[in-house]
């Protein structure tokens, strides 16, 4: 999703190139972009940030709210921190810049449609900076509150979540089956009210829990 005609194709041909990726679709504004989702429903969204009428960040939020949404990359020229964050807490499920090389940008399309998160070390560098920053204790009063809803394990769920580890990881760590940290985070979504893994870890991070 890009206002550039010339980024779109060259997405489309990066994309289309691979055998188990399929293109259905592309759009050259965010409102349109929400049209595209909700038509053909894919598995990987790339959006753009800087679109007219409506912007990618209010785009991916607008996508991300719908049961089963399809998963956001958000994939910009523009490395700001608000960026990062908005579109992280939107409900993106990657950031990364547009000179990323190609073949990391399929690897990130493969890895958010096997339901992971992917951030450029650009963004990486952004989160730490925002854990850091002057607001950072008015956040984690407020992102301790949430987490307090929480029973001890789905705690430690919610840190392990937070601090990159993998549901396998997390399994071999706690002592679980697969299926048991599977359905914890699926409470720890449902709980916090979050779309994905990546917003469980920014409110981990903004408790200050790692």
């Amino acid at each position: 999703m890009d206002d550039d005609p010339l980024v779109r194709a060259g997405l489309r041909i990066l994309t289309g190139g691979s055998p188990d990726i399929e293109v259905v679709a592309e759009a050259g504004d965010g409102a349109e972009a929400v049209r595209v989702a909700e038509a053909h429903w894919p598995d990987v969204m790339l959006m753009d940030v800087r679109m007219p009428r409506v912007d990618g960040l209010v785009a991916t939020r607008r996508i991300r709210e719908r049961p089963h949404a399809p998963q956001v990359i958000v994939l910009t020229t523009f490395d700001v921190d608000e960026y990062v964050l908005e579109a992280l807490r939107g409900g993106a499920s990657g950031f990364l810049l547009k000179d990323t090389p190609p073949l990391e940008i399929l690897a990130a399309v493969r890895t958010v449609a096997a339901g992971a998160a992917i951030l450029s070390p650009t963004a990486i560098r952004r989160l730490i900076d925002h854990v850091a920053d002057p607001a950072a204790s008015t956040r984690r009063a407020g992102a301790r509150t949430r987490l307090a809803a929480l029973t001890d394990r789905e705690t430690e769920v919610a840190v392990l979540v937070g601090g990159g580890r993998s549901n396998a990881e997390i399994a071999t760590g706690l002592r679980m089956s697969l299926p048991t940290v599977k359905g914890h985070v699926s409470r720890l979504l449902t709980k916090l009210d979050l779309n994905n893994r990546v917003q469980i870890a920014l409110l981990v991070h903004d408790a200050e829990l790692l």
